[in-house]
């Protein structure tokens, strides 16, 4: 296990915590001491094509998933939480769906429709597409696209795409360990990223909101009210959906969570003087936080360049 920053003493487990280290998370967890995490928050890779996971098969996503979450059966506490910030659904080909098919009924350069042809075909049925165009006032091409239904985007090209739910899988593997999902949250961002599009040609919306499972080791919960001013308990607290603006440019890294979010989780769900750990520390704005509001932290991350910012922006001021 390298460490690559030591910010002072820790209250207890001095080796372990107040540090960002570079390894694999699994190996790291593992070697950390029974029961001494309060809160664990993280973003985990999403499995949607970024540049650390573009090597990976769904297969190799779901083991590193379900095995960091299974090593959180032993470091949690009990009545300790497990954060993890991820995108909802996962989008895969699929030969075997059948095609999804859209008729954008507005959008057509001709408006002659597919039931106006099939019309005239029935009262001139000795008629080729030519005639059937001259009759209708359009282009034999036209007749075409509306008897073979070529002009539907998806229809016979474009391969279908199977959904499927993260939570679902989360929520599966933490409770095979002794986990249990106790809540969630949805963050609300702003549709502002490079890739989003404020419009499609499909009923498929914009994506512009991700969740926080949290998940608890059984166990006493504290309930403390004080970690919260009531005008907070009131505006975000108790509150399911949390309105946070995303980061506006990933220039630290290219899957960046504000940090607005880590403080309502940290604040929310540990302690003061608790630890905090981010198995996936990426930038560092887990610890940063953490270290802000003074908790004990750890940030493990596989990637040297991640380290370096994390360290950097670790010490950095509030």
């Amino acid at each position: 296990m390298q460490a690559a920053a030591l910010a002072g003493p820790a209250r207890h487990h001095e080796t372990a915590y107040n540090q960002i280290v570079r390894g694999d998370a699994r190996s790291v967890l593992r070697n950390l001491p029974g029961g001494s995490v309060d809160l664990s928050f993280w973003s985990p890779p999403y499995f949607v094509g970024k540049s650390y996971e573009r090597d990976w098969s769904f297969s190799d996503w779901q083991q590193l998933l379900q095995d960091v979450i299974s090593c959180h059966a032993h470091i949690l506490r009990e009545g300790g939480f497990m954060a993890v910030n991820i995108g909802d659904i996962l989008c895969f080909p699929d030969e075997s769906m059948p095609r999804y098919q859209a008729n954008n009924i507005r959008g057509k350069v001709n408006s002659v429709t597919r039931e106006q042809v099939l019309e005239a075909r029935r009262r001139h049925p000795d008629a080729n597409r030519k005639e059937l165009g001259r009759l209708l006032g359009c282009s034999e091409q036209t007749v075409q696209r509306r008897l073979e239904n070529n002009n539907v985007r998806g229809g016979k090209h474009q391969t279908p795409t199977k959904v499927l739910l993260t939570g679902c899988m989360l929520a599966e593997w933490a409770e095979q360990v002794g986990l249990y999902l106790y809540d969630r949250r949805i963050w609300h961002k702003d549709p502002c990223w490079a890739n989003s599009r404020w419009h499609s040609n499909s009923y498929r919306a914009v994506d512009e909101f991700e969740h926080v499972y949290i998940f608890v080791k059984p166990g006493i919960v504290e309930y403390d009210r004080q970690r919260l001013s009531d005008d907070e308990w009131s505006e975000w607290g108790s509150r399911g959906v949390w309105q946070i603006p995303s980061v506006r440019r990933n220039c630290r890294h290219e899957a960046e969570f504000p940090e607005e979010l880590a403080a309502r989780v940290i604040r929310l769900l540990s302690p003061e003087g608790g630890t905090v750990i981010d198995p996936f520390v990426g930038s560092g704005t887990t610890t940063f936080v953490a270290k802000a509001l003074d908790r004990q932290w750890l940030g493990i991350d596989m990637d040297s360049n991640a380290v370096a910012t994390a360290v950097e922006r670790t010490h950095a001021s509030w």
